[in-house]
C-alpha cells in the first residue's frame, strides 16, 4: 500500500514539475494533486501526449480534453482577441463559441456586425446567422439570407444550406418547400443531423409511418459508425425516435 501511495506521489510531483516549467495552466497543479493519480493521468493524455505524438490528431486529443475540463475557456480566449481585435476572424471565433454555449442571441449579433463591406455577402457568416436566428425562433429574418445565400451559385448550395432552408421552411408552415429542402439535406448531409430533423418534420406533419422509415435508415447507418463517433450520434438518434414514436 504505502510504495503504491509513494510512486503516486512521486508520479504527481513530476508531473507538477512539468505543469511549472512548461507554463501550462495553473489549475492543473490542483487537478493533479486532488485528484491523484486520476489527475495526473487525464494531464499525462491532455498534455504529454499530444507533445510526444505530436500531429492534428494529438492536437484535436488536446483541445477535447481541454474543453472537458474547461467548456468556457474557449469563449473567453475568443472573446479577449475578439476585444483587443474585432477582425471578422476574431469575431466569427467569437460567434462560433458563443453558439457551441447556446448563446444565440449573442452569436447572432456579431454574425450580423461581421457581415459588413467586404463580408456583407460572406456564405460562411451568412449561413451561421441564419442558423442563429432560427434557433432563436425567428425563421422569417433567417429565411431571405438563406434564399439570398442559395442565388450565389452551386458552391453556395450545400447539404448544410439546405437544412437550414428546410427549418425555416417548417418553422413558417411552408411544408411542401420544407420537405424537399428537408430530405435533400438528410439524403447527402455527412452525419446523423440530416436524418433526425428530417424525421422530426415528417413526425411534426403527421408522416410518422416515413419518420419511422428514416429513423431505419438511421440506425442502418450509425450499425455501420465507427464507435468513437456513436456518442455524438446518440443525441440524434434520440431525436428521431421521439419523432417516429
Amino acid at each position: 500500500m504505502f510504495p503504491a501511495i509513494g510512486l503516486s506521489l512521486i508520479f504527481s510531483i513530476a508531473l507538477c514539475v512539468h505543469v511549472v516549467r512548461t507554463g501550462q495552466a495553473m489549475y492543473w497543479l490542483l487537478i493533479i494533486l486532488m485528484f491523484q493519480p486520476l489527475g495526473g493521468i487525464v494531464y499525462l493524455l491532455a498534455i504529454i501526449a499530444p507533445e510526444f505524438m505530436g500531429g492534428s490528431k494529438a492536437q484535436q486529443m488536446k483541445a477535447a480534453a481541454r474543453q472537458a475540463l474547461d467548456p468556457q475557456r474557449e469563449y473567453r480566449e475568443a472573446s479577449r482577441d475578439a476585444e483587443d481585435a474585432p477582425t471578422v476572424t476574431n469575431l466569427s471565433r467569437l460567434a462560433a463559441a458563443a453558439t457551441g454555449l447556446g448563446k444565440h442571441e449573442e452569436a447572432e449579433r456579431i454574425y450580423a456586425q461581421a457581415l459588413q463591406g467586404h463580408y456583407a455577402d460572406d456564405p460562411a457568416l451568412m449561413l451561421a446567422r441564419a442558423n442563429s436566428l432560427i434557433e432563436l425562433g425567428r425563421a422569417a429574418e433567417a429565411l431571405p439570407l438563406l434564399e439570398a445565400l442559395g442565388q450565389q451559385g452551386e458552391k453556395s448550395r450545400t447539404p448544410q444550406t439546405a437544412l437550414a432552408l428546410g427549418r425555416a421552411q417548417a418553422a413558417l408552415g411552408r411544408n411542401e418547400e420544407a420537405d424537399v429542402s428537408l430530405r435533400w439535406a438528410a439524403a447527402h448531409l455527412p452525419g446523423f443531423e440530416g436524418m433526425a430533423r428530417y424525421a422530426v418534420f415528417l413526425g411534426e406533419t403527421g408522416r410518422k409511418a416515413e419518420a419511422r422509415e428514416v429513423l431505419a435508415e438511421l440506425d442502418k447507418r450509425l450499425s455501420k459508425t465507427h464507435p468513437r463517433f456513436r456518442r455524438e450520434a446518440k443525441g440524434w438518434r434520440e431525436m428521431a425516435a421521439a419523432a417516429a414514436a
